[in-house]
């Protein structure tokens, strides 16, 4: 889960050059293997408990807000969509903690917007997608709108660190 309250940290976590070669090397790929760790850390001059330990600790301190693999749900017969529901301010932390008790919630930001809460469900079909959101509505008795994904767009991101 990403965190819940804003997409972008205002604190700025020091870095060394090796945590910025980790994130700037695991920005372009991890390699599918027995031991990927064994396989990639010698070329960031570590070995491969120092490189899990590291990364590790780049969690925790929230560096990094998730390391592990993106599956496409839907080429193994699952579904995304894009939610929204509009949150009185009052109800923020409690509409949150509902929301996310969802195993189908990722992405869940606040946005400065009358639909100020946004988040991903990723379920393992299209009608759980709708059990989902019913749920959610049962939960918070609030509405949550549905944006089933309509095309596929891919994104490269790098961001040299």
């Amino acid at each position: 889960m990403t965190n819940p309250t804003t997409p972008f940290s205002t604190h700025i976590a020091p870095l060394d050059e090796a945590d910025r070669r980790i994130i700037n090397t695991l920005q372009r790929g991890f390699p599918v293997c027995p031991h990927p760790f064994a396989l990639i850390a010698p070329d960031l001059g570590l070995n491969e408990t120092e490189l899990i330990h590291r990364i590790a600790l780049l969690r925790t301190r929230g560096v990094l807000s998730r390391f592990g693999p993106l599956f496409n749900a839907e080429a193994l017969g699952g579904a995304y969509c894009l939610a929204a529901m509009a949150v009185p301010d009052l109800r923020w932390d409690s509409v949150l903690a509902a929301v996310n008790r969802h195993i189908e919630v990722a992405h869940n930001y606040r946005r400065d917007h009358d639909l100020n809460m946004w988040f991903v469900l990723a379920t393992p079909s299209a009608n759980a997608v709708h059990d989902c959101i019913a749920a959610i509505e049962h939960e918070t008795a609030l509405a949550v709108l549905a944006f089933p994904k309509e095309r596929e767009y891919y994104v490269n991101m790098y961001l040299e660190i």
